[in-house]
């Protein structure tokens, strides 16, 4: 007689095994979400979330009541032209962070021709983490005015994003290891043309246990780009990168003009290694230091924050031989500064002396991604940003935050032209070396550096 319940209790039980996803819609009402921050219209129409914009509200967002680690997360979207939006992963709403707004990790909706749907932006916090511009497959994923399927693979501190079984970015990140899920609206400011205009989402489900049956296979098809502080991912390690800083010690470091560490005017604390403040001078403190190691080929990356009104520079085929008199080693300069305050970005030429350019030769003009684009540079102002370099026989890139600012091959005709005409055009060959250090700029303002990191390239 008990035959039969034993048997629908094992099968119910295998059954939950076998299927581990939670709807988070139950198709009918928003029971278990609540609205927070600003006033757009959330409502529920044919078993669909759908959010309405609204003039004059911040971005508004509809967030699960739980909280959610380490999850797959499954939906549907489709969103009018004209909108942007994004849904929040492991995000929070705190009264000490900034009155409660919203903020965390985004899954962005981007129907523009910039087209970044399935790229990671950090809301009301650190910006842009994966911009699809290292993607280009990627940027072809999203179909404007179509249903579109999202898969977000969130487990430890690996982020993995794919937009119609395309894969669209992948981080390593450990700021955010829990929070909320969250639909967003985007604010419209007061655009009439957009009141009114449409995100819908559907089929929303998640699995928070039993990853390992789920989850998509390791693959190297897209660039992968992390956040951890002073560590290497096992990909980075398997690619090649090195750390040219151990997050510690001046292991691998020298001042530019010394056979050691300066002794002072640098300091190493926290995982941070800071430039501090002095007169303002241009290595009249602690002094520039070097990779004690020479580089040819090579992509570098290096995260940095200015103080207001900074000035500072990240140099490579330095010789340090070569200007022994007062002021920086010689070598090509990506451009650290603080384009409002300090009064350098106003000279040279064209603004070639402002964040990001080869100083005093070219200026950061960015390599645009979409024709409606008019920010040439995203910065974080007082924040962190990432300078990446690639140089690759006598073609180099210098990218801001993930973002192409300068590209110039050395050695040719435009090249000495470009010399001629600046402060190096007294070092002969100036920039056309095989090898050289790297150095990190002390201009007597407060800089900090972190994850430093090289790959040699063939």
């Amino acid at each position: 007689m008990r035959i039969l319940p034993l048997l629908l209790l094992v099968w119910t039980f295998a059954a939950a095994a076998a299927e581990p996803w939670t709807d988070l819609f139950n198709g009918r009402n928003l029971k278990n979400w609540r609205v927070l921050n600003g006033d757009a219209k959330f409502i529920v129409r044919d078993s669909t979330i759908v959010g309405v914009s609204k003039l004059n509200t911040p971005n508004s967002f509809l967030a699960t009541r739980a909280r959610y680690d380490d999850f797959i997360l499954e939906f549907e979207c489709r969103i009018d032209d004209g909108l942007n939006s994004g849904v929040q992963i492991r995000s929070l709403s705190l009264p000490e962070y900034q009155n409660g707004r919203v903020h965390g990790v985004q899954i962005e909706l981007d129907p523009s021709p910039r087209a970044w749907s399935g790229g990671i932006y950090d809301e009301a916090r650190r910006g842009w983490l994966y911009n699809l511009e290292c993607n280009p497959a990627g940027k072809e994923a999203f179909k404007n005015g179509e249903w579109n399927r999202f898969r977000v693979e969130a487990i430890g501190t690996s982020i993995r994003v794919w937009v119609n079984d395309i894969p669209t970015a992948d981080i390593v990140d450990d700021l955010a290891p829990s929070g909320f899920i969250a639909l967003q609206v985007h604010a419209i400011a007061g655009d009439a043309s957009k009141a009114g205009k449409e995100i819908a989402w559907r089929n929303l489900r998640i699995m928070t246990r039993e990853f390992e049956a789920a989850r998509s296979p390791a693959a190297n098809t897209i660039p992968q780009i992390s956040y951890l502080t002073n560590q290497l991912t096992e990909r980075e390690r398997a690619e090649g990168w090195q750390l040219l800083w151990d997050g510690k010690t001046s292991a691998g470091w020298r001042g530019a003009r010394l056979d050691h560490f300066p002794a002072h005017g640098w300091k190493m604390e926290e995982g941070l290694l800071e430039v501090e403040a002095s007169a303002g001078g241009e290595s009249s403190n602690g002094g520039d230091i070097v990779t004690v190691k020479k580089y040819g080929n090579f992509e570098l990356q290096v995260d940095f924050m200015i103080s207001a009104g900074a000035n500072s520079g990240i140099k490579y085929f330095v010789d340090t031989g070569t200007n022994q008199g007062e002021g920086s080693a010689i070598g090509c300069e990506f451009q650290i500064l603080d384009d409002d305050l300090h009064p350098d970005a106003r000279l040279g030429t064209a603004g070639n002396r402002t964040l990001a350019s080869l100083y005093d030769l070219i200026a950061p003009e960015a390599l645009r991604y979409a024709p409606d684009e008019n920010t040439p540079k995203r910065v974080n102002k007082y924040g962190w940003n990432r300078a990446h370099i690639i140089v690759r026989g006598g073609k180099v890139c210098h990218f801001l935050n993930g973002i192409k600012q300068v590209e110039y091959e050395r050695g040719t005709q435009m090249w000495r032209a470009l010399v001629a005409r600046s402060k190096y055009s007294v070092w002969p060959g100036f920039g056309e070396a095989e090898q050289g250090h790297i150095l990190l700029q002390d201009h007597g303002n407060q800089v900090f550096f972190k994850n430093i990191k090289i790959k040699e390239l063939d």
